[in-house]
């Protein structure tokens, strides 16, 4: 399906999307990607692809809340994936309103560029952090939203834009809801790499709610799955889970990281991690039968073998990582 077809990614220089890019580049596509400009023309996660498939994207940098640089980038694409966005929680404390413009400005001008351009579909990205703290689990996607964070609120807004513009315009979009994903190129930012990078060079773990359990999905699952959505037309105007509808602590996924470097550092909690008690999301265990049905998805790496592969980059790129400290 993907042999010389035109695609677009946005936030391609992230962690998901760089994975998506590979896998489509990979699939035979025509891959052009959306990165957020800076000065020092960097490209992200992108620069850990191959060269071979490096030179094969053609690379636009702009600001998704410019009209004119969005328009550009979707021009003359048969599928838009849109990844883009300003993602960390904490982040959102601090810069509420450029979380809210980048992610739900930013959203409408690939929704009306996709729209005037006649793009035939859009794969348009959520969280399960628009869920907030679960009613009941699993969680389907007739779950209450919640906006728990500035960050959470700004994502369900984005999420109900794509809605409309499938409801008002026939525009051909696919919601993905991702619970949350993990492996090579994620920052410190996200849990996963927090945890593994002090287990391999710290005496304590340092975290935040060592209870909250979550659901995790190693990244190329996540990537095959944003994939089956753009091939599957039963899949429009639909919002999908992608999660492995298996859950775990924090704590407990803690030790599993510490017996698998083995490292005897100590669990602490640190306060400065912790959210707000009411932006708190204590659980998130995906419903993923909408997935297989729709997609015919489901995940392939275990978390045990997924762990493994991400110790074992993180290991060889440690010295990226600001150990220890709290990224936002």
């Amino acid at each position: 399906m993907w042999e010389q077809k035109q695609v677009l990614v946005t936030g391609a220089g992230g962690f998901i999307g760089s994975h998506l890019t590979e896998a489509l580049v990979r699939a035979g596509a025509k891959v052009r990607v959306f990165i957020r400009y800076n000065s020092g023309n960097g490209r992200g996660n992108l620069e850990d692809l191959e060269p071979g498939v490096l030179e094969q994207i053609e690379i636009i940098a702009g600001d998704l809340r410019d009209t004119d640089a969005v328009e550009r980038s979707v021009k003359g694409c048969n599928a838009v994936f849109h990844l883009g966005a300003l993602v960390g929680i904490p982040y959102s404390y601090k810069n509420p309103r450029e979380v809210v413009e980048t992610n739900i400005l930013g959203t409408f001008n690939i929704l009306t560029a996709a729209r005037d351009h006649g793009a035939e579909r859009v794969i348009h990205t959520s969280t399960s952090e628009v869920y907030g703290s679960a009613c009941y689990v699993p969680i389907d996607e007739a779950h209450p939203l919640q906006g728990q964070s500035p960050y959470s609120a700004s994502k369900i807004g984005a999420d109900k834009l794509a809605e409309s513009f499938y409801d008002s315009f026939e525009l051909p979009v696919v919601t993905i809801r991702p619970f949350n994903c993990y492996g090579p190129r994620q920052s410190a930012r996200a849990v996963i790499p927090t945890l593994i990078t002090q287990a391999l060079a710290c005496e304590e773990i340092r975290l935040g709610n060592t209870e909250a359990l979550r659901d995790f999905t190693y990244v190329t699952d996540t990537a095959q799955a944003f994939i089956k959505a753009a091939e599957a037309r039963e899949a429009f105007g639909k919002v999908i889970n992608v999660g492995s509808g298996k859950e775990i602590s924090i704590g407990e996924l803690a030790r599993i990281i510490l017996n698998s470097v083995q490292s005897t550092a100590k669990i602490v909690t640190d306060e400065s991690r912790i959210r707000p008690s009411r932006s708190e999301v204590n659980r998130l265990l995906a419903d993923n039968r909408a997935a297989k049905k729709v997609l015919g998805w489901e995940p392939a790496v275990s978390l045990a073998d997924g762990v493994k592969r991400t110790v074992d980059w993180i290991a060889a790129h440690l010295n990226r990582f600001q150990i220890g400290k709290y990224q936002m």
